[in-house]
């Protein structure tokens, strides 16, 4: 038996020296903690997309000693996708290891510090109605739910008037949002480190404005590059660029659609702010300078500027798919008559520049010589040297109206029917309004009354002038198989 008790102690002591040791060790490689926040920033640059999405690449310094170490990095934007976020060391990459990641939101507000305080202890101030004074008073927080409840000197009270005090900052709520890694340090030396992530709330789009001659015959055209933040961030002198083109996004991860739309750049008049170069299957837009973007504020930056455009006035009277299917014996009154600008977006009319899609606003000088809003259109993205039509309203003094003055049913599957189409112009000087049809079925104009033009297998115009003061009437005749 001593031998045994012997032997125990021995094995006991052994035991008791591997624990210290392993306590020792564990206790060794506790991390130590290092805060990175937005002082130490060298460079940030915004990537923004249209439609809610921007990459934030972000290089900050820190030194550190060799170690496992909880990082705390500060000042990210508030939308952050945490999935999409990846840092490295651009000094020391092979000495800083990223081991886990925490993308830290419960941020500090009112009812979450009282929360945290849920059954501990807090400190209650009176103030005394009679002559201002304070009483600090112990307290033990109850609840927190529509209204706090506190336990002082053994009793309950609810609806307490005067402030309460916490003794600290609760270590799981954050002024700011904050990154948090368990990152495994290598090196003694300073550290660049770059982390880049995507967020939402932050948006891109072009707007245009345009402002006619007297003639209507040529335009001065800007285009504006409006930037959206509402990332929960600010970006102080950041690089910013700007794709444009078709991203897919894998919808069932997101709660938003990034959509681009193709641009390139050319030489025009106003300076040259934005560099265009090519990337992958899309468009990158560089802005030449640092530009700080706020949180909450809609910049805006001339994308380039358009001058002596010509530009054409056209009268658009549309009709309908229906008209052809049923017999009207009432005349269709008061048709509307659209006026539209047209303008080609090629080098030789001072653009050739492909458009993103955006809305053209549209000013012309009235008789004294002021800016009159004429109306304003979406347009989708458009190549160069294609034509664009911005459709500005209704022209008050130009009215149509439509007859149907035959419809016969030859056999079962062919029908023909006539319209009689009354233009009349009571502006100043003459007009060319431009019939368009939409025709069902296989069809064929078997009559008419002036020159037609089959734009598609559906699509037939006509181009009727009419005279200052006068009317025209447009009469066709057209056959539909079915």
């Amino acid at each position: 038996m001593p031998g045994f008790f012997h032997k125990s102690g021995y094995i006991l002591s052994v035991l008791f020296l591997c624990l210290s040791v392993s306590c020792g060790k564990v206790h060794s490689d506790q991390p130590k903690t290092a805060t990175i926040d937005a002082s130490s920033q060298s460079a940030v640059a915004v990537t923004i997309y249209n439609d809610n999405l921007g990459l934030v690449r972000d290089i900050r310094s820190v030194k550190l000693s060799p170690g496992l170490y909880t990082i705390q990095f500060m000042d990210v934007a508030e939308h952050i996708l945490p999935t999409s976020v990846h840092a490295a060391s651009l000094t020391a990459q092979d000495s800083f290891y990223v081991l886990e990641q925490n993308y830290e939101y419960d941020l500090i507000n009112h009812e979450k510090l009282m929360d945290k305080y849920v059954g501990k202890d807090v400190k209650l101030v009176f103030k005394s109605s009679y002559d201002g004074s304070e009483e600090i008073r112990d307290a033990i927080l109850l609840a927190n739910n529509q209204q706090p409840v506190f336990k002082i000197g053994g009793e309950i009270h609810l609806g307490f008037p005067g402030r309460v005090i916490l003794p600290e900052l609760p270590e799981d709520l954050l002024a700011r949002p904050t990154l948090v890694w368990l990152v495994d340090n290598k090196t003694g030396d300073s550290h660049d480190i770059e982390v880049s992530y995507l967020t939402s709330g932050i948006s891109w789009e072009c707007n245009y404005v345009m402002v006619l001659d007297k003639t209507d015959a040529n335009a001065d055209l800007t285009g504006w590059v409006s930037i959206d933040n509402r990332t929960g961030a600010s970006f102080r002198n950041a690089s910013v660029k700007l794709v444009a083109g078709e991203i897919n996004r894998a919808l069932p991860q997101t709660n938003y659609v990034a959509k681009r739309y193709m641009m390139e750049t050319a030489a025009m008049p106003a300076p040259d702010q934005f560099e265009e170069k090519e990337f992958f299957e899309y468009h990158i837009y560089t802005l030449n300078r640092p530009a700080t973007v706020k949180q909450n504020q809609m910049k805006q930056i001339v994308l380039f500027e358009g001058n002596d455009i010509a530009t054409a006035k056209e009268y658009t009277l549309s009709g309908q798919r229906y008209y052809f299917t049923s017999l009207y014996t009432t005349p269709l009154k008061s048709l509307p008559v659209d006026v539209v600008v047209k303008f080609k977006n090629s080098k030789e009319n001072n653009l050739g520049i492909p458009l993103p899609k955006g809305i053209i606003r549209v000013y012309k000088a009235d008789h004294e010589g002021m800016l009159q809003f004429a109306g304003e259109d979406s347009i989708a993205h458009t190549p160069k040297d294609e034509e664009i039509t911005v459709k500005l309203g209704e022209a008050f003094d130009i009215k149509a109206e439509r007859k149907q003055t035959d419809y016969r049913k030859v056999r079962k599957d062919l029908q023909e029917v006539e319209w009689e189409i009354a233009i009349r112009n009571h502006k100043k000087e003459n007009v060319t309004v431009i019939v368009k049809e939409t025709v069902p079925g296989e069809w064929e104009i078997v009559d008419h009354t002036h020159p037609f033009k089959k734009e598609s297998a559906d699509t037939v115009s006509f181009s009727v002038p009419v005279e200052t003061d006068g009317e025209t009437v447009l009469r066709y005749r057209a056959s539909i198989k079915w």
